[in-house]
């Protein structure tokens, strides 16, 4: 072993990596097996560790597109010569376009003029029909894409959506997820998790109940995101988490305590996720990871404490990362408190703020 500053690795790396090797017969199976890294945060012999799933072909959300489209053609929804249909201004895009376009469908992804240069690249290389509309409607991009994507359904008769936002299949991807965590760790004790669609938290919790019936759930969403009680404004800057619209895939039943940042919290944390861990993520990675280093803190002693990574940084080259774009729009100064405020549900936020979820909330 050798030390680099107050951490250590292993010379014999290689030999391990060769024996670890495992073959995929193709990339729809590279999907999931995801690495669980053990972070350097941590206090009061806590630990903290982070699920990679960013490690995915292209995110998080290959999950999805890989249970809902193969259980589609499984039962016959989706028709080997049908085309498939989804509204994703990011991972869930991607996901869809690998898995169906493999599979041999053509794809249509709607989106909105916030998709990143990267991402739309992707998207193109991989044989995706993109459509973009122009403008907001009455709940923000998320309205104006699902219009969009009405409409398409209407020209095409027979395609598929996979409707992440309410399809069951979602949060069933994370089934799988949760299993990994538990060959990997056997006990955890909080898991930390940003929530968009709802699918990755819900569903990695629910199953992890079955096994750890006192597992404590937080999720992570942003300041000014509709999901858990707050008002929407469109015009946040963080993408990944958050909705204008409440996803019925989102199960308050499940989730303990709710933590909300701002737009400059989230870059501040992403910038030092990637600083201090060398996780080049995306802001809800960020999030996420900075909820948990929280939680280590204030923590028992002994607690086990996961955080999920949902995608890379390499969409956010042009905005988290862009100190030209910080300044631009006004969060260069990239405040980031030690310390959330707790409130109670319900109550209008604006800062990196927490409240326990009450059981009735919807």
């Amino acid at each position: 072993m050798q030390n680099n500053g107050s951490r250590t690795f292993d010379n014999n790396y290689t030999t391990k990596v060769i024996a670890e090797a495992t073959l995929r017969e193709n990339i729809i199976d590279a999907i999931g097996k995801t690495p669980l890294v053990r972070l350097t945060i941590g206090g009061h012999d806590t630990s903290v560790y982070g699920k990679l799933e960013l490690l995915n072909p292209f995110g998080m959300k290959d999950r999805v597109a890989k249970r809902a489209i193969l259980e589609a053609r499984r039962t016959g929804v989706l028709r080997p010569d049908a085309p498939i249909i989804e509204s994703s201004s990011g991972t869930m895009a991607l996901g869809v376009a690998l898995v169906g376009t493999y599979l041999g469908h053509e794809v249509h992804i709607v989106t909105d003029p916030r998709m990143d240069a990267i991402t739309k690249a992707k998207l193109e290389a991989l044989g995706c029909h993109l459509h973009i509309v122009e403008r907001m409607t009455s709940h923000g991009w998320q309205s104006a894409r699902l219009e969009r994507l009405a409409q398409l359904m209407e020209q095409y008769p027979g395609a598929f959506w996979p409707r992440q936002y309410e399809n069951p299949d979602n949060p069933l991807a994370y089934v799988e997820l949760a299993n990994e965590l538990l060959a990997d760790l056997e006990h955890i004790d909080v898991l930390v998790g940003p929530v968009g669609s709802g699918g990755s938290l819900c569903g990695t919790a629910r199953e992890l109940r079955k096994y750890l019936p006192n597992l404590r759930v937080v999720a992570v969403d942003a300041v000014g995101s509709a999901i858990f009680g707050q008002p929407d404004r469109p015009t946040r800057l963080q993408s990944g988490l958050g909705n204008s619209l409440i996803p019925p895939n989102v199960d308050p039943s499940v989730i303990d305590e709710v933590h909300w940042l701002s737009d400059e919290e989230a870059f501040a944390a992403t910038l030092q996720l990637a600083r201090h861990e060398k996780i080049f993520a995306g802001n809800s990675s960020g999030s996420a990871y900075v909820v948990a280093r929280w939680y280590a803190h204030t923590a028992p002693a002994g607690t086990k404490i996961v955080a999920l990574f949902p995608d890379r940084g390499d969409r956010y080259v042009e905005t988290i990362y862009s100190a030209e774009y910080r300044r631009q729009k006004g969060v260069q100064a990239l405040r980031l408190p030690d310390t959330p405020t707790e409130v109670s549900y319900g109550t209008p936020v604006e800062s990196w703020t927490y409240a326990h979820l009450p059981r009735n909330a919807e």
